[in-house]
């Protein structure tokens, strides 16, 4: 490695080594997004093995915790970490993450104790994770850049991208089987992937990419670490009942995250126009293919991350039960009828990802978007209690849309990047789409509890006096935070038995009794309010992936950077600081 900003040439690629590349990366960003997802099916396993009263008060908080801290973590770092795998080596940062990751999912599997203290162990665990998981995603599509000619770089980064997409939905699946053998065995599943992952990326990845000696710009990693994590524990409390409120936007510590992450977010701006080395290379978004390429991404995010949980709340807490399946059996089954999405999404992106080498993204990105925004609208069209076969037909089409979208995107990000920017470049395409996750979530329950809380009050009431509770004790049980109804369809019980408690039961009748506390009656209750709720929510979606559309279209045609070349010697010479965008062709 040479001093001061110089970078060492790239090495020569020798034959077959793509291949190796695209295999071992591919099981990275698989492995951490199937235990992305395969904890949000198993939560209600997790939480009766942790013995965790999921109705508590402080459950919540457990709860949010365990599905946004990931998120959180993964998003503040996964830009640092590309940025220094520019600085000291692409897979030297990989394998430490597969390293990393394992050894979270272990400590994991081991968390020693119960109730609260077990869900803050886990929750720390996870974060643990999430570093590897940054490490991971942060530097494999630059690892494949490096690897692969430009001509196979979409069919590359296509089957890379899948596997990251393809194992969100994988891992609901995976979450249900596995799941039924204990909670411990959600994160075990992980450590011997990930062993074998450790070996084999230590053992056949080299070092191909430009290495560029630089300083860590510690004032910008600080102040960005901290804008973007106290924007999203904003967004992430905001989901919480406060002070009588049915959310907690007027509570004093979600506003001052947010403007603290807001005015954290605006110094980091300033911070990195004055960096001489800066960690997030702003003069990047001069190129109109990344600028537009990242905000598709965003919106993309934003308008599929809530969108997960929802199904799972329709599937888990309503579909099921009321056709018959037990609470403890509706994880496996909810990733079984989630089936189709994978499905979709896998028939659809290898074909996309390779065509868009020959013809671009734009036409295929842009097309995946508004496809999805039609498979949004078909889902509002779906009743509550709904034909399977409808239902799965409008989820593979809504798998086949992000199938189109994912890779093509991917690709015209990172070909339209410099070689020695392809790092951090990959870095900020990966914080745009993890950062697009909790938003998404913070969007989608706010609005769902909005549409819940504006009709569960009454019919709750209605419900309860119907089979003989007083109305008194039905008044007060009917306006309880309509979050709480929202996160029992969530984990999948019936809350009425603890909320009526056994005084109230055992002075029904047993007629009464027997239908309050039964697997049809809560879910029955609830599905009015929900598809009210959800209308609001695809509704939103809708208007997401049709500006993501938008800006999808506004990539231009088919781009690829090239790097400039010496006078006299045809030699490719370092790029400057600024990038000098080339388009070599059109479409």
């Amino acid at each position: 490695m040479t001093t001061g900003s110089g970078s060492s040439p790239p090495a020569t690629v020798r034959p077959g080594y793509k291949w190796v590349a695209l295999s071992n990366t591919t099981l990275g960003v698989l492995m951490a997004s199937v235990n992305a997802t395969s904890l949000i099916i198993s939560l209600p396993v997790i939480f009766r093995g942790l013995h965790v009263n999921p109705l508590a008060a402080s459950s919540f908080d457990y709860l949010l915790w365990m599905l946004m801290g990931y998120m959180l973590v993964t998003a503040a770092l996964v830009v640092t970490l590309g940025r220094i795998g520019d600085m000291y080596g692409r897979v030297r940062m990989y394998n430490l993450g597969f390293v990393v990751f394992t050894l979270g999912s272990i400590g994991a599997a081991a968390t020693w104790s119960h109730g609260g203290a077990g869900a803050v162990e886990l929750i720390v665990m996870r974060m643990v994770q999430a570093v590897g998981g940054a490490m991971l995603m942060a530097n494999s599509a630059a690892i494949l850049t490096d690897a692969f000619p430009e001509d196979q770089r979409g069919t590359a980064l296509g089957i890379n991208q899948i596997a990251s997409m393809a194992g969100t939905f994988l891992g609901i699946i995976v979450g249900g089987l596995i799941s039924q053998a204990g909670w411990r065995w959600v994160f075990l599943f992980n450590v011997p992937i990930g062993v074998a992952g450790t070996i084999w990326s230590y053992w056949k990845l080299e070092e191909l990419g430009v290495r560029v000696r630089a300083r860590v710009d510690w004032a910008g990693n600080l102040t960005f670490a901290a804008g973007l994590t106290m924007l999203l524990v904003g967004i992430t409390y905001g989901i919480r009942g406060y002070g009588g409120h049915l959310m907690g936007w007027t509570d004093p510590f979600v506003i001052e995250m947010l403007a603290g992450g807001v005015a954290a977010l605006v110094l980091f701006v300033v911070v990195e126009r004055r960096s001489p080395q800066p960690m997030f290379n702003l003069d990047l978004f001069r190129i109109r293919a990344f600028t537009a390429g990242n905000l598709a991404g965003l919106l993309s995010s934003i308008g599929r991350g809530g969108l997960q949980f929802m199904l799972i709340m329709w599937l888990q807490g309503i579909w099921l039960p009321l056709h018959g399946y037990s609470f403890t059996d509706t994880p496996l089954w909810a990733g079984i009828y989630m089936l189709p999405t994978t499905v979709g999404f896998l028939a659809a992106g290898p074909l996309s990802g390779h065509l868009s080498d020959r013809y671009g993204a734009r036409p295929f990105a842009t097309a995946g978007m508004v496809l999805a925004a039609i498979s949004f609208g078909l889902l509002m069209a779906l009743p509550v209690d709904f034909s399977y076969p409808l239902f799965a037909l409008v989820l593979f089409v809504n798998g086949v849309a992000f199938g189109l979208f994912a890779s093509p995107n991917t690709a015209g990000i990172m070909n339209s990047l410099p070689e020695r920017h392809r790092g951090v470049g990959s870095g900020m395409r990966a914080t745009f789409q993890n950062t697009g996750m909790p938003i998404s979530i913070g969007i989608f329950f706010s609005l769902m509890i909005i549409g819940l809380s504006a009709h569960v009050p009454a019919a709750l009431y209605h419900g309860l006096i119907t089979n003989g509770v007083a109305p008194t004790q039905a008044s007060r049980l009917s306006h309880l935070p309509a979050v709480g109804f929202l996160f029992a369809a969530f984990l999948g019980s019936n809350p009425l038995q603890t909320l009526l408690g056994p005084g109230t039961l055992n002075s029904l009748s047993a007629h009464n009794s027997a239908t309050l506390i039964s697997k049809q009656f809560f879910p029955h209750l609830i599905a009015g309010p929900f598809h009210s709720g959800l209308i609001v929510v695809l509704s939103f979606a809708v208007i997401m992936c049709l500006i993501a559309a938008g800006a999808s279209w506004m990539r231009g045609g088919h781009y690829i950077y090239r790097e400039p070349q010496d006078e006299g010697t045809g030699q490719q010479s370092p790029p400057p600081d600024g990038p000098t965008p080339q388009r070599v062709t059109t479409g």
